[in-house]
């Protein structure tokens, strides 16, 4: 489209010039004023056989005829005559095969011959065409060349990057298989020793209370729980490692989205300035995971309402912020426990950190993390 509005441009100028005298007596000239009506239209069909070789080169050829018969040239329209028959011949050029070219460039040349030869021009006139002639046609030739090689070598690059593609798919489903691999590996390694070993455990304190003189023996009882809690945690860390590993945000919300059915907590979530797309690397994902984990937790614990929002963002495309706020019911002092001194050690080991505030109406915790794959324009030792 903005090819043909460049040609449709340039030969309104050519065309309009060389027209405008006519219109002062448009009865004597009305048949040259309908050959112009006749080489727009023609000119308007092009695109629509853009497709259709042949066709584009019998209208080029028929333009080139009723341009010869339309204007005569003569020692004063020469100059715009040939600019219409240059025109015809580099939209030609850019839209034919080298083959089909032929044809519309050599009726315009014939027309152009045809006024050397039987027109009443001088020498010097002559000398200026054939020059013109010769410079426009070497230029073509050279535009077509390049042009075929352009051709060439984007059709070269648009396999070689269609293969790049393909090879890249293959490499990120080989790495993913690989990790699965992985992972199901070091589940089955827990499953096999850990589990294995916490379950002789918990039958031999079962072993040790049944021996014992005192049935009621609350030490074993206690040692029993958490060898139990051991046990079904380590049950459940195998059962993670045996599904489908999912990075980035979506698999931070997808693991948010399990804990808020768990634990009968309602979450609204805010995306925000590309975070889908942010490049999160599986420690990142982990930690922001562990970090939001920790806020809803201390939410269970010290607040009354059963509901949070959670706002993703990724501000300059540098950092990844995340911002938990859920509804206290008065302000109260707030000190901070191990959990959140750990989340902030591990978030500000991947260049990041962690604040959390309180006022009488929310408790507002905030943590971002570095985003390495888009450039480092931000300072991430600050909130923005």
């Amino acid at each position: 489209m903005k090819s043909f509005s460049i040609w449709l441009i340039l030969h309104l100028l050519v065309w309009g010039t060389l027209t405008y005298p006519l219109f002062n007596d448009a009865d004597q000239h009305l048949w040259q004023l309908s050959g112009v009506a006749v080489y727009f239209t023609l000119f308007f069909l092009i695109p629509l056989f853009h497709k259709k070789s042949w066709y584009l080169t019998l209208l080029f050829c028929i333009n080139a005829v009723v341009t010869s018969f339309i204007f005569p040239a003569n020692e004063t329209s020469i100059l715009l005559v040939l600019l219409i028959y240059l025109l015809l011949m580099a939209e030609a050029a850019e839209r034919l095969p080298v083959k089909q070219i032929v044809f519309p460039s050599l009726l315009s040349l014939l027309s152009i011959m045809g006024f050397l030869a039987f027109g009443n021009v001088s020498t010097l006139t002559a000398l200026f065409v054939v020059f013109f002639v010769l410079i426009v046609g070497s230029g073509l030739i050279y535009y077509k060349i390049k042009d075929k090689q352009h051709q060439k070598l984007s059709s070269q690059y648009e396999l070689l990057h269609s293969e790049y593609r393909m090879l890249k798919r293959r490499i990120a489903r080989d790495e993913a298989s690989a990790r699965q691999e992985e992972r199901q590996m070091i589940g089955k390694e827990i499953h096999d020793s850990i589990g294995h070993k916490l379950t002789s455990l918990i039958m031999q304190l079962e072993a040790y209370r049944i021996q014992s003189e005192t049935k009621e023996h609350p030490h074993v009882e206690r040692l029993k729980k958490l060898a139990n809690e051991s046990l079904q945690e380590t049950r459940r860390a195998v059962k993670t490692f045996k599904q489908e590993e999912i990075g980035g945000l979506q698999g931070v919300m997808r693991l948010l989205r399990k804990l808020e059915l768990e634990s009968f907590i309602r979450i609204h979530f805010s995306v925000n300035h590309g975070a889908f797309a942010a490049p999160l690397t599986g420690e990142q994902s982990f930690a922001i995971y562990r970090a939001v984990q920790e806020g809803l937790t201390n939410i269970m614990k010290h607040s009354h309402a059963r509901e949070a929002q959670i706002t993703f963002d990724a501000p300059g495309r540098s950092i990844f912020r995340f911002e938990i706020i859920n509804p206290v019911q008065q302000a109260h002092t707030f000190k901070e426990d191990f959990g959140l001194m750990s989340m902030r050690e591990r978030l500000e080991k991947l260049g990041g950190g962690l604040e959390a505030q309180s006022n009488e109406k929310q408790f507002i915790l905030r943590g971002w993390v570095k985003l390495k794959g888009w450039g480092d324009l931000h300072d991430s030792s600050t909130p923005s």
